[in-house]
Formats: C-alpha cells, sequence, structure tokens
C-alpha cells in the first residue's frame, strides 16, 4: 500500500486522478515517447532532399543543430511554466494565470487548430506512405479529384480506419495510447539504429561534397538560413507534455517534467543531424534530392538493399503514426480544458465516469480527423501551413507568460527553474516572433500562399471572433473565480495545493 493510501483514502483518490477525473498513469518514458514521437513525424524522409538541395549537408546540419538551440530556449519556457501549473491544457493555462480569459482563449484557439489540422492531414498521409511498401493500396480509380488532387479509395478507407482505431484508443484510456506510443517509438528507434549504423559503417566522407551550397559564402549562408526558417515546424511535438501533465504519474517529480520537454528536444535535434549525415554520406547526395523519398532512396542505391529501403520506410509509417497519436491527444486536451472553463461549449469538458478521459473531446477530434480527409491531401497541406503559424502563435504566447509570471508571480513554487534570469524567455520570444515572420513575410521559403493560405488564416481568425462574441453569454454564467478552480484546479490563485502532487 501506498503511503498516500495510509494517510488518507481521499488523498489516495486524488493521487490517481486529476481535477476532473482524468487519470494520472502517465510515467516519464510515456511522455517522453508521446513528445519526441509527435515531433519525429515523416518529413525527415520526404523533405530531406530540399534540405540538402538548398544548403548542402553541411548547412542543413547546421540549420537544424541553430533550430534545435532556438526550440530548447522555447522549449525551456514550457519547461518552467509545466510543472509550475501541470494541468490540461498547457499553454491555455499558462496564458489564462498570466492574462486572463482572453489571451488564454486566442491561445487555445490557436493551438486546437494547430493540432486538429495536423491530425487530419496525417489520416491522409497514411495511404500515401503505406502505397510506397504496398503498391496495391494505389490501385483503383480515384474516387474524384480536389485542386487536381486525387482522393484515392484505398486511401481514404486506410485514413478511415487509422482515425476510428487513434480515436477508439485514445477514448478507453490514455494509459493505452501510452503504452501504443512507446511500442512504436521502441520500433522506431531499432529500425533508425539499423539504417544509420549501416550507412556510418559504409560510408565514404567524401560523399559529404559539396558541403554546403554554392557558389559562395553568399549562396552557402542563404541557403543555411532557408532551411533554418522550416526547423521549427519539425519539432511541434514537444508540447505534448504541458498538455498530458494533469495526467502525469503522481510519482513522477515536477522537475523531471521540465527535464522531459528539453530531453524530448535534444532528442529529436540528435535524431534529425543523425539521418542528415546518414543520408549524405552513404552516397553522392545530388544524385537522390529530386526523389520522393530521397533518405529511402538512398539507402536502396546504396547497399543494392530494397530491403534496407523498406525499413526506412516502415520507420517513416510508424514516424506518422506516432506523431498523429501525440496530437491528437494534445488536440483533445486543448479542447477539453476550453470546455471545461466555459470558453468553449461546456460538454467538451466532460471527463467519462469509466474511462476518465475527455472523451467528448477525443469525439470531436475523431470526428473532424473523419472528414477533413475527404478535402484531399493537397487542401490539408494549406490546413498544415495555416496550424504552423497557430502554433507559432503559442509559442510566442508561451515565452511571454514565463516573463509574465516571473514579475507578477515570483512566490509561485517552480520545480523547475530556467537558468540566465529573463534572457532565455527573451530569445525564445524573438524566436517565436521570427517563426510568425518567416510565415508571413513575402519572399520567405515558408511564407503563407496568396490568396489560399493567408485566406485560410484569415478565416479561422473571423471563427475564432465567432465563436468568442457567440460564447459571451456562456463565459458570463461562470464567475472568474471558478473559472480560474476549473482551469488551474489547486494551483488557482486561493487553492491550497494537493499534498500528494510533486514539486
Amino acid at each position: 500500500m501506498h503511503a498516500a493510501e495510509l494517510l488518507s483514502p481521499r488523498r489516495a483518490a486524488r493521487s490517481r486522478t486529476g481535477s476532473a477525473g482524468l487519470v494520472r498513469s502517465l510515467d516519464g518514458p510515456a511522455l517522453f515517447a508521446l513528445a519526441f514521437g509527435s515531433m519525429i513525424g515523416v518529413g525527415w524522409v520526404t523533405a530531406l532532399g530540399s534540405w540538402l538541395s538548398l544548403a548542402g549537408p553541411l548547412g542543413a546540419l547546421l540549420a537544424f543543430v541553430a533550430g534545435g538551440a532556438l526550440m530548447v530556449c522555447i522549449g525551456l519556457c514550457y519547461a518552467e511554466l509545466t510543472p509550475m501549473l501541470p494541468v490540461a491544457g498547457g499553454e491555455v493555462a499558462f496564458a489564462y494565470r498570466a492574462y486572463g480569459t482572453g489571451k488564454a482563449f486566442l491561445v487555445g484557439w490557436s493551438l486546437a487548430l494547430g493540432y486538429v489540422s495536423v491530425s487530419a492531414f496525417e489520416a491522409i498521409s497514411v495511404g500515401r506512405v503505406a502505397a510506397y511498401l504496398l503498391p496495391g493500396l494505389d490501385a483503383g480509380e480515384p474516387l474524384y479529384r480536389l485542386a487536381g488532387d486525387p482522393v484515392l479509395p484505398r486511401h481514404l478507407l486506410l485514413a478511415w480506419l487509422g482515425t476510428l482505431f487513434i480515436t477508439g484508443l485514445n477514448y478507453v484510456g490514455v494509459a493505452q495510447a501510452a503504452r501504443f506510443q512507446k511500442w512504436l517509438i521502441a520500433a522506431f528507434l531499432a529500425l533508425t539504429a539499423i539504417f544509420v549504423a549501416s550507412a556510418f559503417a559504409g560510408a565514404a566522407w567524401s560523399n559529404l561534397q559539396p558541403l554546403v551550397k554554392g557558389p559562395g559564402i553568399g549562396a552557402a549562408l542563404g541557403g543555411t538560413l532557408a532551411v533554418f526558417v522550416s526547423v521549427p515546424f519539425w519539432f511541434v511535438g514537444f508540447d505534448v507534455i504541458p498538455q498530458g501533465a494533469e495526467e502525469a504519474s503522481a510519482s513522477l517529480p515536477g522537475r523531471r517534467l521540465g527535464l522531459l520537454i528539453v530531453a524530448a528536444i535534444a532528442g529529436a535535434t540528435l535524431f534529425y543531424a543523425a539521418v542528415i549525415l546518414a543520408v549524405a554520406a552513404v552516397g553522392p547526395w545530388p544524385q537522390i534530392v529530386g526523389d520522393a523519398l530521397p533518405t529511402a532512396r538512398a539507402f536502396e542505391l546504396a547497399f543494392a538493399s530494397p530491403l534496407l529501403s523498406q525499413l526506412v520506410l516502415l520507420a517513416a509509417l510508424i514516424g506518422l503514426l506516432t506523431s498523429w497519436n501525440g496530437l491528437f491527444l494534445a488536440g483533445s486536451r486543448v479542447l477539453f480544458c476550453l470546455g471545461r472553463a466555459g470558453i468553449l461549449p461546456a460538454q467538451l469538458g466532460a471527463a467519462h465516469p469509466r474511462y476518465a478521459t475527455p472523451h467528448r473531446a477525443v469525439l470531436f477530434v475523431g470526428l473532424v480527423t473523419l472528414l477533413a480527409p475527404l478535402l484531399g491531401r493537397d487542401a490539408l497541406l494549406a490546413f498544415v501551413d495555416v496550424g504552423a503559424f497557430c502554433i507559432g502563435v503559442a509559442f510566442l504566447g508561451v515565452a511571454q507568460t514565463a516573463v509574465r509570471l516571473r514579475r507578477t508571480a515570483p512566490e509561485l513554487p517552480r520545480p523547475f527553474r530556467m537558468p540566465g534570469g529573463l534572457v532565455i524567455p527573451r530569445i525564445a520570444t524573438a524566436g517565436a516572433l521570427f517563426i510568425l515572420a518567416a510565415l508571413v513575410l513575402p519572399g520567405s521559403p515558408a511564407a503563407l500562399s496568396w490568396p489560399r493560405e493567408i485566406g485560410l488564416l484569415g478565416l479561422f481568425a473571423l471563427l475564432g471572433w465567432v465563436f468568442w462574441s457567440c460564447g459571451r453569454g456562456a463565459r458570463g454564467a461562470i464567475d472568474e473565480a471558478e473559472r480560474a478552480r476549473r482551469i488551474l484546479a489547486e494551483f488557482a490563485p486561493g487553492e491550497t495545493a494537493d499534498e500528494t502532487k510533486p514539486l
């Protein structure tokens, strides 16, 4: 019997569940797997050719190391705030504590759009990636075309089956979703170790030439900067940890929550760097940059081994699933937090009486993910690009919140305290502004397209304004003291912290 059970049955129950009945069952490896798995995705297979063609191996490597360092600065802001306010919704709770309901809605609305758009994109992408392993999935006439992009029946069926599985998994328990994620990450790391070790064992380092895009230092710097601009978007997902913090195990020290965020970002940086070096060294990299799947093609050419290429593709499919599962979970927690606070419809804030999951928020994300593949992959790509801007808004909000709470709430316990005073959050603020600028400034390699993506961003903003305006009555039905209790639980001002929650 645990000490908490000996002291008080009520305390023991609270140590197993969060403030709204969410089960506290996520251990350190589960949280790391959710964050790391959400970050790796499939871009290292599909986009690596673009990174190499823009910057060369050395330029791409430097861009990812520098981008990883920037993300560590942003991650350190999360690392301080998450164990300080370990409740569902993460960034929503941080913004509410620092700025109030309006900013909390802005951050939450942005996050929900970002997470749900990626979840929908992963659904339609499963068929495309799986078809490289099983070409028969491409068989059959397209059901229709949208913007010239075919919607294939087997791809659509696979998207629906995958959505039902991910939704069901998250409906019946966070422990089940986390266990699935840990199995996938174990398989992914094993496959990655095989093909990266094979690459380094057979590498001819002369293949790295030319090291940078040329000729001239201007071209080299320009290419490296072009890749650097895109790097933050390949790191989206570490913020799954603050979303799941309310469901973290009661035995997990608060400081470790912060360390897990930094460790996940560092792990993703190391992974991307290893893959860039492995692919560039295994064969003359200019030969594969134009391929649709340059990572797999590089190993097939270098080793004359379709099997090794298939292992890369299998790892890519696993990476897609881990990203999908993690961001699906995160999206449902954001909606749950907003519903629980009365900022969005209260039905979204309900927890299942048996499974202790935010089941209605899970079903809502599942429904959107189920319907979205009907739009086709090309249309969903626009949603993902706009979603990246929305995630950038959340990054900016967290960096500013870290600064504000240092000044307005210095008394709050900080199990993890980022070093350097306000230097790191200011770097993070500049980095978040850089991300947003890169998405809207004409001429930027990552700029949103006009009129489709800029128009879509405007539509999202308009919908947010409509939701905010129409919800004024519902928000007014809850006073701010009650809203604070619903969002922040025992961490609300004037509340007594749960003694079983480690700090």
